[in-house]
């Protein structure tokens, strides 16, 4: 993760950034992840019908209750290769940024607006 302080990474091309398949989803279920070796959850999250539900784990228990995560649209990379975390298969990355104490922040899209799951960054 980079800081604020740190100079941009080395330059990429569109097309570097475009194979990154980064989509809207909606967090449909979130649970404890207890057996993680440090704070996080378990999430499921629905990217409508081209990619579909997938799982995810995610350090945010800083800033979020589980109970408060169903219903957040965030924004994750899709096309990434699944991870074995513990016991959780974590299908997709979900993106955030971190705050000054290095707690994660999701990139979230608000409930109100007109945007489908699975709807490409462009």
């Amino acid at each position: 993760m980079r800081s604020p302080a740190d100079p941009p990474a080395a330059e990429i091309s569109p097309d570097d950034f475009f194979a990154a398949d980064i989509r809207l989803g909606t967090i449909t279920r979130a649970e404890p992840f207890p057996e993680a070796r440090k704070p996080a959850y378990k999430l499921w999250i629905d990217f409508g019908e081209g990619v579909g539900e997938k799982r995810s784990s995610a350090q945010i228990t800083a800033h979020y209750r589980v109970e408060d995560l169903p219903g957040r649209r965030v924004l994750a990379v899709v096309n990434f290769p699944p991870r074995q975390i513990g016991p959780v298969r974590s299908e997709v990355l979900v993106l955030g940024v971190t705050d000054s104490a290095g707690h994660v922040v999701l990139l979230e899209v608000p409930a109100h607006a007109d945007v489908a799951n699975g709807v490409g960054v462009s």
